[in-house]
């Protein structure tokens, strides 16, 4: 299969899906580098070897159609600051603009094309649409991780008009790298961290992980789902009725294979969902009517630490509560500054995308653990066991 290092790209334009799906604020100016910071090594990489990048990219979700406030030309000075490199933008993503601009793009510089999702086909993973992409380049390469669980058409699709000149972008190599490292390394003991909303997101992953951890701690919302199962008193707190037998289960099925689950012993509770409501501390299986857990508690804090900081490996996925509120973020906080000391004590720490990346960037620790994922739903869909249809692409 042939990789960013091996393959020649003199000369050649370069077709690039990147994932620069990133926040805007009310300015339209860039709030979260992160995943342009991300593809920056690819798209040098292509240029310092003679190649010219066509960047392809989504953000945001357009209905199909143009809307100014989803376009791609309001990240092109940001990108070229980034890149030190000039970028030229095209209004189109197909069509004779996109091949006017492209053809007129010399070596040195780097095309950014419109979003593509301002075409519903996109989406749909048309063929002839992927055709018409595919004509923009003489090599593809996928970056995107963060969409690569998705058919679509610049992700899936165009990939088989090169059938013997495709390959994986830096980003996706090092996704696959970290999570292979997490999955198949003979350190123990290895530790989950499972946090989020609800036990029904997360299902398919805890049962994969209990075929491979030592340690599955569970925060966030989804721990009020145990303590109803367990027979506690959660108040008002998030609880998915409909998933205690599942959770028992879950529960069953970690000591039937030797895993410690720990869940929180404790919670910061709150009258509302409000940073400013009445909040106190509670035992989780004691919380009274009218409050609600936000946020795991002292103690239980202190509970996964101790844990996290003997760990040689840790892989962590969604965040202890309401992190987002400064009464709510102690827990997520304290969980990042364990995994970071643990890193630092030579634990491999895999922070998986979305809210988890987006804490621990928030709290100053992206710099101090392993390898923080570009990708959410592609990255637990992966963990999952499940065939990415963006990786298949380039893999057959």
């Amino acid at each position: 299969m042939n990789t960013l290092r091996n393959y020649n790209f003199e000369g050649k334009k370069v077709l690039v899906r990147v994932d620069f799906n990133v926040p805007l604020d009310g300015d339209f100016n860039i709030t979260d580098y992160t995943r342009i910071d991300a593809a920056v090594p690819t798209i040098q990489h292509i240029v310092k070897n003679g190649g010219t990048p066509i960047l392809m990219s989504h953000l945001g979700r357009p209905k199909g159609a143009y809307d100014d406030k989803y376009s791609l030309k309001h990240i092109v000075n940001g990108l070229s600051e980034k890149l030190g490199l000039p970028v030229t933008f095209a209004k189109n993503c197909v069509g004779e603009e996109a091949k006017k601009v492209v053809a007129a793009a010399q070596k040195g510089e780097v095309v950014l094309l419109e979003n593509l999702r301002f075409h519903s086909e996109e989406t749909n993973g048309d063929i002839d649409f992927s055709r018409e992409l595919a004509q923009l380049g003489e090599v593809y390469v996928n970056d995107a991780f963060g969409t690569a669980h998705r058919a679509h058409a610049s992700t899936a699709i165009v990939a088989q008009f090169f059938p013997n000149d495709k390959m994986f972008g830096f980003v996706i190599e090092q996704e696959l790298e970290a999570v292979d490292k997490a999955f198949s390394s003979d350190n123990h003991p290895i530790t989950a961290i499972m946090g989020g909303a609800k036990v029904s997101d997360k299902i398919l992953l805890i049962e994969k992980l209990l075929d491979r951890v030592d340690n599955l701690i569970i925060g966030g919302g989804m721990a009020y789902t145990f303590f109803k199962a367990l027979g506690g008193q959660v108040g008002d707190s998030l609880v998915e009725d409909d998933k205690l037998n599942l959770a028992q289960t879950i529960l069953k099925l970690a000591a039937e294979k030797k895993v410690n689950v720990q869940l929180p012993v404790d919670s910061a509770i709150s009258k509302a969902f409000s940073n400013t409501a009445e909040r106190g501390i509670s035992d989780n299986m004691e919380i009274r009517d009218g409050f609600m857990g936000l946020d795991i508690g002292p103690k239980a804090i202190e509970d996964f630490s101790d844990i996290i900081k003997r760990s040689k490996v840790i892989i962590w996925n969604g965040p202890m509560g309401v992190f987002e509120m400064s009464n709510f973020e102690r827990g997520t906080k304290g969980i990042a500054m364990a995994v970071a000391e643990a890193t630092k004590n030579g634990a491999f720490s895999l922070i998986g995308g979305g809210d988890s990346a987006a804490a621990v960037n928030q709290f100053g620790f992206n710099q101090q653990v392993s390898y923080i994922s570009t990708g959410g739903g592609a990255l637990l869909e992966y963990l999952e066991g499940k065939v990415l249809p963006g990786i298949k692409a380039i893999q057959e």
